[in-house]
This record gives structure tokens, sequence and C-alpha cells, in this order.
């Protein structure tokens, strides 16, 4: 079982809104320095050197602030750059294999869009944590399924795992879904995007 709490802001992060390592670890920096609880490495391209660099970079700047780095659906990258976990989407491997890859104490999430049936799954494959969204509108993933918010407390009376809120969560709508029961609010363009990340950071920080 991690030792890390798995309740507050997650950031994720976005390759274009910071392109290279230099704003990409000033902007992580910065959440971290606002209450960022976990942060999340997402970077879709296929350079495999740079992103092993910038997780590397990561995990260590991470390990200064004493949070975990969880790499997003690449359970290679998150083993050789020693990251703290993974998160999984439906289609990226299983629960099982990353526990057997990462080991006993690793963060392992899935993606669950509206579905209780697929929480329920993960939680019996091991997961530690279970994702839930979009809630509101995403620009990340526009076409996302939408979920509702009367899903968080079913979920938290049948799933009993940390659970994390994603797609177009705001400062404005965060509370909407830690008060129906979610641990964690994960945010990309509403936290890297904003003028002061860490004071944005420390914003999303307060909704707990």
């Amino acid at each position: 079982m991690t030792a890390y709490s798995l309740q507050g802001l997650y950031a994720i992060t976005d390759s274009q809104l910071m392109p290279d390592d230099k704003t990409l670890l000033a902007g992580v920096e910065a959440a971290l320095e606002g209450g960022a609880a976990i942060v999340q490495y997402r970077d879709k391209s296929d350079d495999h050197d740079r992103r092993l660099r910038q997780a590397r970079l990561l995990r260590e700047l991470c390990d200064r602030f004493e949070r975990p780095l969880l790499i997003n659906d690449d359970l290679a990258l998150a083993v050789a750059s020693q990251a703290q976990g993974v998160h999984l989407g439906q289609s990226d491997g299983s629960v099982a294999a990353a526990r057997r890859e990462l080991g006993p104490d690793a963060i392992i999430g899935v993606t669950c869009h509206d579905s209780l049936e697929l929480a329920l799954r993960g939680r019996d494959e091991g997961a530690d944590y279970v994702a839930f969204g979009a809630f509101f509108p995403s620009r990340t993933k526009p076409g996302a399924r939408p979920a509702p918010l009367s899903l968080l407390p079913r979920a938290g009376a049948e799933v009993g795992l940390p659970m994390v809120a994603i797609g177009g969560v705001s400062v404005d709508n965060a509370r909407q879904v830690t008060e129906a029961g979610a641990s964690m609010i994960a945010v990309i363009h509403a936290l890297f995007g904003a003028d002061d990340v860490r004071r944005q950071a420390q914003l999303f920080s307060r909704q707990f």
C-alpha cells in the first residue's frame, strides 16, 4: 500500500502548455509549491528519449517535495524513470502486470469513465484509486462521455477506494465533485494554463 496521501490536487502535465524541459519543470514546481498532492506526466508523443528525460527530471523534482510522480498510460516509462506509479487507461495493460513491474508500494490508478463496473473491476485487480469523468466539458478530451455527479457517492459506498474526478474541473466547479465524494481533482488546463500556477494550485487545494 502506498505511503503517499491520495487526496488533494492531482496535477497532470500537458506537452502543449509546457513544450520544453524548462517550462515543464517550472510549471510543475509551481504546482507543487502551491500544494499539488500528485503529479502525472502525460505526453502522448512518440519521442522516447525526450519522454524518458522529462520523466526522470520530474521524478527528481517530485522527490524533493516528497510527492509521487505517476506516468500516464506507459508502464515501461514508469519502470525506466523509477516513477512512483502509473495511471492506466482501459487499453493500457492490466493492474496485475503493473503491480508485478512496479512493486507493492507503487500507486496504480485506473480510468473508469462513467462506469461503476470498471471501478469495481479495478479494485478487485488491486488498483489504488479509480478515476471517473468527464464531469464537465473537457478541453483535453472534448468528446468524452459525461459522468454524473451521482456516480461519486455510489462509487464511494461500493468501491471503497480513493476517487479522482477528471474532466473540465475548474476552481469554480471543483467543490461540486469534492462534496460528492471525490478524493482528488485532476486538472490540466485550469492549472497549467493559468497565469500564476502556484496561486491556482493553492486555490484548488483549498477545495478539500
